[in-house]
């Protein structure tokens, strides 16, 4: 019996999972991933993530390089999301953070602030 017989996908054969950072716990990113994408991380120590707009299988990272190690899967208490944590390499975010989560809400203002500097130009990267 792999892993993917031991959580619960939705509808969709998806499973949502929040990708952390193995020392800080920090959240990087959230990424749904099916049965294979799944199966895939686990045997290779390394995220893959299903596309959903795409509808493929990819690894995380492979077109930048920012590849993520995982160190360890959890599952929620039902079985119906995950806690991926990842070694992470240079930044999970495509558009140049390091976390995706790197925007913050000013109420006063009522809209997004980045609260952080990027780690990298996304031009760069994906030219």
């Amino acid at each position: 019996m792999s892993i993917a017989d031991r959580v619960q996908f939705d509808a969709d054969g998806l499973i949502p999972a929040v990708i952390t950072d193995a020392r800080s716990t920090r959240t990087l990113v959230l990424c749904y991933l099916n049965r294979e994408a799944l199966e895939r991380t686990v045997a290779e120590s390394v995220v893959y993530v299903y596309r959903r707009s795409k509808g493929e299988v990819m690894q995380k990272g492979v077109t930048s390089g920012h590849t993520q190690k995982v160190t360890e899967v959890r599952a929620n208490c039902d079985g119906n999301s995950l806690e991926i944590r990842v070694e992470q390499k240079v930044a999970a975010c495509h558009a140049g953070y390091y976390s995706c989560y790197y925007r913050t809400w000013d109420e006063s203002s009522q809209t997004w602030l980045e609260a952080e500097d990027r780690v990298f130009d996304p031009d760069e990267v994906y030219a």
